[in-house]
């Protein structure tokens, strides 16, 4: 009998594929639970706007201590048992999260969700590579994180399809909590089906976990680090904003629930469907420094939009969703044309590190913001402050690009900005 290695059915790779996005999803879902329920902590726990920003800091701080050894632990012990354990990992974290009103447990239930979810993330995109490889794998990627964000736009519009569950600020934590099982589930049934395929050698091997190797660091160029800046001003404005922004759209444009969390929705939905439209689109044409600008540009204004005039709000999300589908469009694939391949491990590590710093720092700071400008229904204008820093952001962001664009000018430059341009070997 031959011990080659077969072809795995593709039914087995669509049933991969629907099961670890659903992981993807639940996990997801949890880390966007708290933004429909800010305002209920603070009533109903007395909470400050500073723990709710602690509640996403933890997360970073822990993403960024297991990001740097995600990679050895799945290596070591495989996709199927590491992709299971994290799961199981994010769903302790969410019920330890709806079972207490304790800020302490509460805040170690989120460094319980950074341990799980961020090398969850990693195990699935390995496991998506040993499945794929050679056979659809961009399609794989782009539906996995469609159905990711989908979480994201479940959690924000949870006061909507799930208004019998907002009667406390624990029931919809409890929701969340019943949706995390899908990560369990999810996991239980990739390790059942990875253990068939193995048993049936019909699965390769997915290559090596990309890792950091803290000498490539000093071997990257400056258009590299501008794309790296402006990653992190990007995604410090995005998220942190995210986090407290259907708060802020009730208490300062006296919004519904309902109303607020799908308007914090619009970005992820609108990422799911524009960005692979804008990878399309720079893939053709090339230009990617100028995208990158374009980009910034519109995120640049929207916070003062908010803040300052009377304009409808769905004209600035509206600015603030193109930005998010364009920017990580052009943004991480650029990094491919700027590092050499052996060292895109690395490369990618130190972008997703320094992101989570930004992420860790600026949701801290948001809600002492808030606080000490004494935010609330009763003054909207203390969300003022907030909204300058993100601004701040913003200017940063346009500023990184624009050196971008004047580092890649230059003679000699990695060719970004061409429609012809190659990835490093």
């Amino acid at each position: 009998m031959s011990t080659e290695s077969k072809a795995a059915h593709p039914l087995e790779r669509w049933l991969v594929l629907i099961f670890v996005s659903v992981m993807m999803f639940g996990n997801y879902y949890i880390y966007d639970s708290i933004g429909p329920i800010a305002d209920m902590l603070k009533a109903g726990l007395n909470f400050t706007d500073e723990n709710i920003g602690q509640l996403y800091s933890v997360y970073s701080i822990a993403a960024i201590v297991v990001l740097l050894i995600g990679g050895v632990i799945i290596d070591k012990y495989g996709t199927k048992k590491t992709t299971l354990f994290f799961g199981i990992v994010c769903t302790i974290s969410a019920f330890m999260m709806a079972f207490s009103s304790d800020l302490t447990v509460m805040l170690t239930s989120r460094v319980v969700l950074g341990l799980g979810a961020e090398p969850m993330i990693v195990a699935v995109t390995t496991a998506l590579a040993k499945w794929f490889k050679g056979k659809e794998l961009g399609f794989a990627f782009g539906l996995n994180l469609t159905i990711a964000r989908l979480g994201s736009v479940a959690a924000d519009n949870s006061p909507s399809w799930a208004a019998g569950w907002y009667g406390s600020w624990q029931e919809p934590l409890m929701l969340a909590g019943i949706i995390s099982l899908t990560c369990v589930v999810g996991g239980i049934v990739y390790f059942l089906l990875e253990s068939r395929a193995e048993k049936r050698k019909v699965l390769g091997e997915a290559g090596e976990t990309d890792k950091f190797v803290f000498s490539d660091v000093f071997k990257f160029g400056w258009s590299f680090w501008f794309v790296v800046a402006l990653c992190v001003t990007f995604y410090s404005a995005v998220f942190p904003f995210r986090s407290f922004a259907i708060k802020f759209f009730m208490e300062a444009h006296s919004l519904e629930r309902e109303s607020a969390g799908f308007l914090n929705s619009v970005l992820p939905l609108s990422a799911m469907f524009a960005t692979p439209l804008f990878g399309l689109l720079v893939d053709k044409v090339g230009k990617r420094s100028i995208f990158m600008m374009i980009g910034s540009l519109f995120l640049m204004p929207v916070f003062f939009i908010m803040s300052y005039t009377s304009l409808p709000l769905y004209i600035p999300v509206a600015m603030m969703g193109v930005a998010f589908s364009l920017i990580p469009a052009v943004m991480w694939p650029s990094v491919a044309y700027l590092v050499d391949s052996n060292k895109l491990g690395t490369a990618y590590s130190v972008m997703t590190l320094i992101q989570q710093i930004g992420l860790a720092l600026f949701n801290w700071m948001i809600g002492i913001a808030n606080d000490s400008q004494q935010a609330g229904p009763q003054n909207p204008e203390g969300y003022n402050l907030g909204m300058w820093l993100f601004s701040i952001l913003g200017v940063l962001g346009l500023i990184f690009s624009f050196a971008l664009r004047i580092s890649e000018a230059k003679k000699g430059s990695s060719g970004l900005d061409s429609s012809s341009a190659v990835q490093k070997n």
